[in-house]
């Protein structure tokens, strides 16, 4: 099986547990995960004040093609980044895998992406789910996009997308090694 190629993006402020948990789990799930800095350097510093060295300058590779993107929380500044939200934009209007946890699903709400679907974000958040159905869950998947609510979900979030990219026997698998439960 070939591995699915995913692109997740980080920016000044981003929540450290669910960017490096969700690369972990699909690293270890053989999931292709690029890291991609929104920032002036590779070198970003999280909300929590932990310095992250992204792997590549979103610059270098917007003409790449992934499996999904992934939008970790800690901030809606992403929304900002008016690169992004356009890759997002075609990706969702292509119908591929989207994928946001905490803050980040106001991105997808922004773009409209969310009007009709279920979803979830961070508690206090649910104004910018503009068109979304939001539902009580921890992690939701409607069709192509995935949301969750927190830094308290990450593994969860992180298994149901390696669930999604290659399967629930990998995705198991991968949750029996991390000792965790995959269904959230």
């Amino acid at each position: 099986m070939v591995a699915a190629r995913v692109a997740l993006f980080m920016i000044e402020g981003f929540e450290e547990t669910e960017a490096l948990t969700t690369v972990d789990i699909l690293r270890r799930g053989m999931a292709d995960v690029t890291t991609i800095s929104l920032g002036s350097g590779k070198l970003l510093t999280g909300r929590s004040n932990i310095r992250v060295e992204a792997d590549e300058m979103f610059g270098d590779m917007i003409l790449q093609d992934f499996d999904m993107l992934v939008i970790p929380g800690g901030t809606i500044a992403y929304m900002e980044h008016e690169g992004m939200m356009r890759m997002v934009q075609k990706y969702a209007g292509e119908g591929k895998k989207l994928a946001a946890i905490c803050a980040a699903p106001a991105v997808l709400g922004k773009l409209g992406i969310l009007h009709g679907k279920r979803a979830v974000c961070y508690p206090g958040m649910e104004k910018w789910l503009d068109g979304a159905m939001v539902v009580p869950d921890i992690v939701v998947t409607d069709g192509n996009v995935t949301t969750a609510k927190g830094p308290g979900v990450a593994v969860h979030f992180a298994l149901r997308l390696l669930e999604i990219l290659r399967g629930k026997e990998t995705a198991d698998e991968v949750a029996k090694g991390f000792i965790a439960q995959v269904n959230a």
